[in-house]
């Protein structure tokens, strides 16, 4: 009984840690969305800075961008839609 108690708790704690890591707390741009790029040059605009990308979405006004570093270590990276600027990362 313990260890479910103590893996509910976990898991509370880790959805919370991830809602406000998903967005950074706030949105990366107040730009309307017809000014945003286009996922593919969002990619490419990280991929020119040396990440590889696995995975992208966009959440939040935020993009989500999920990649390798040049060491192969896994990097999410939270980038301004508008410009493709790295705003944050995890």
């Amino acid at each position: 009984m313990r260890k479910i108690a103590i893996f509910a708790v976990a898991a509370v704690t880790f959805g919370a840690a991830s809602a406000q890591a998903g967005s950074l707390g706030k949105p990366c741009t107040s730009a309307p969305e017809a000014q945003w790029l286009p996922m593919a040059q969002l990619q490419a605009k990280v991929e020119a800075q040396g990440y590889k990308v696995q995975k992208a979405k966009l959440k939040n006004a935020c993009g989500e961008l999920y990649t390798l570093d040049k060491n192969g270590n896994r990097v999410e990276l939270f980038v301004d839609p508008t410009n493709g600027q790295i705003i944050g990362q995890m």
